[in-house]
């Protein structure tokens, strides 16, 4: 993009978190040639964006769930705010920030109507809110002039599902921001803070330590890893799970006998929602993340970094980043047995295990290196605006 021209370029999401943690750096790369500007609901996240990427934010509250009456009001606010801002870009991620963002800027005639699918919810739905789904898909589509999917699972969703005759291309080797390689290396946490770390969490040096991080709910698998990691803890005395990350009661709440296993197995250990979550990865051996549906999990590509095989469940993204025997295993999603058997793996077979621990880091940093996404992602805007 040439800086003469200096175009205003409007970044959209669902929540602050998303720009927060998805975006991080990237924001701030792309305002060095462009006026940046990044919308989402307020929150403490909104503050961090503008703060750390040094460039404007506007609240502006979407909801999460189907709400036909308060989108509305948010359409027309997203409708108002490009009519005022008069962007060159609008790019959008997050499904309900997509819809709302591209039918806004479409009808407020902004030239470049950009989307990200980061993941896709109607293919794990059935019935009338699948259809309900794929109709709000199709209907962002239309309105946007250039879709970017994230990665080759959710390409081939697209295409499966006839969301959109346009075309479809990821970005260098997906993911929407790659990953930090430098601050995700084991290397740059002090022997220091990992063992105050343990020492905290009552974790001692002969135990295993699986890690999950991501939200506490269903559709992450974690009614399956508790199950699973529950009857392993019986057999293996010195393993640990650390769980990382919130609950979600009233979108996608936990069985109860996950929730009561969780505060009783003094073997898993719940820290909530971390800021920081490199000095748990740092702490830990291998990650556990069963998840039903992903778009490129960037949790993935954060643990392989720091050195972490992982098991993973046959789904988009997982399987593109995690390849069988070389940086972790590959389970189907939804199953305890398997993901047991998985577990008891990486417990027992001693070799399997140093070879995925010695190629998990490098898979990483020769395919998602943040710069390569951020060059790609700049590269496109010059190009779709010239």
């Amino acid at each position: 993009m040439s800086k003469l021209l200096k175009p205003k370029i409007i970044r959209t999401a669902t929540i602050a978190l998303s720009l927060d943690y998805l975006l991080k750096g990237q924001l701030a790369y792309l305002n060095q040639d462009a006026a940046v500007i990044a919308v989402s609901g307020r929150d403490e996240h909104l503050e961090t964006v503008r703060e750390r990427e040094g460039v404007k934010v506007i609240s502006l509250k979407m909801e999460r769930a189907i709400s036909p009456l308060k989108d509305l009001v948010s359409l027309i606010k997203l409708y108002r705010l490009f009519r005022k801002e008069k962007p060159q870009i609008v790019h959008s991620i997050t499904p309900k920030a997509g819809l709302l963002s591209m039918l806004a800027a479409k009808a407020a005639g902004v030239p470049v109507r950009i989307h990200t699918f980061t993941g896709l919810i109607f293919p794990s739905k059935t019935g009338m809110l699948q259809q309900i789904l794929i109709r709000m898909d199709k209907l962002l589509c239309s309105a946007a002039t250039y879709i970017i999917p994230e990665g080759l699972g959710v390409k081939r969703d697209l295409e499966q599902y006839k969301i959109t005759a346009k075309p479809l291309n990821i970005l260098a080797n997906g993911n929407v921001n790659g990953i930090d390689t430098a601050y995700f290396d084991r290397n740059a946490v002090t022997p220091e803070t990992i063992a105050a770390l343990k020492a905290s969490l009552q974790i001692t040096e002969a135990d295993f330590v699986f890690v999950f991080v991501g939200r506490l709910v269903k559709d992450k698998g974690i009614n399956e890893l508790v199950a699973a990691f529950n009857e392993v803890s019986r057999q293996h005395l010195q393993v640990k799970l650390l769980l990382v990350g919130n609950y979600e009661e009233e979108l996608d709440p936990l069985l109860p006998e996950t929730i009561a296993c969780i505060q009783t197995n003094t073997n898993i250990i719940s820290v909530g929602f971390q800021k920081e979550v490199r000095s748990y990865f740092a702490i830990s051996d291998a990650l556990a993340f069963p998840s039903y549906r992903e778009g490129f999990p960037n949790v993935v590509l954060q643990a392989g970094a720091m050195g972490l095989p992982a098991i993973v469940t046959d789904i988009n993204g997982c399987n593109e980043i995690i390849i069988p025997k070389q940086n972790g295993i590959i389970i189907p999603p939804g199953s305890t047995d398997a993901l047991k058997e998985a577990l008891e793996t990486f417990l027992q077979d001693k070799a399997l295990l140093a070879q995925l621990q010695e190629h998990a880091r490098p898979m990483i940093v020769t395919r998602y290196r943040q710069e390569t996404v951020w060059s790609a992602t700049k590269a496109l805007y010059g190009e779709l605006l010239s």
